[in-house]
């Protein structure tokens, strides 16, 4: 139950993410979440959007893990889009900003912890 939580609350927050990214980019609400000026908020919202897709494409994969029937095979989509969250995450602490580490990968990691207790 608590394995299924995590995976259902990562999944929430990369369609919230999404949704930041791909639709608010320019709003108060994202420039601060994402440190941005209202200037550079507009240059680089196109860029924004296509990362918020891929976002997307993380909370689909995890919807899709919680929702498919055979418990086995939603085990492995889960554990490779956690794994993928886990990856972003890193991979976002080194090149833009290291709390993206306490925001991503540190909750997916938890989820796949959660995961192989099950």
């Amino acid at each position: 139950m608590i394995a299924t939580i995590l995976v259902a609350l990562i999944a929430l927050l990369h369609l919230y993410i999404m949704v930041l990214e791909m639709f608010l980019w320019t709003t108060p609400r994202a420039r601060k979440a994402f440190g941005l000026t209202p200037e550079l908020a507009a240059q680089t919202k196109a860029l924004a959007a296509n990362q918020g897709l891929y976002n997307g494409f993380l909370a689909a994969g995890l919807i899709w893990s919680l929702l498919y029937p055979l418990p086995g095979f939603a085990w492995q989509l889960a554990m490779f889009f956690l794994t993928c969250v886990a990856v972003a995450g890193i991979f976002g602490a080194v090149t833009a900003s290291r709390k993206i580490v306490f925001i991503q990968t540190v909750p997916a990691v938890l989820a796949m912890l959660a995961l192989m207790f099950v």
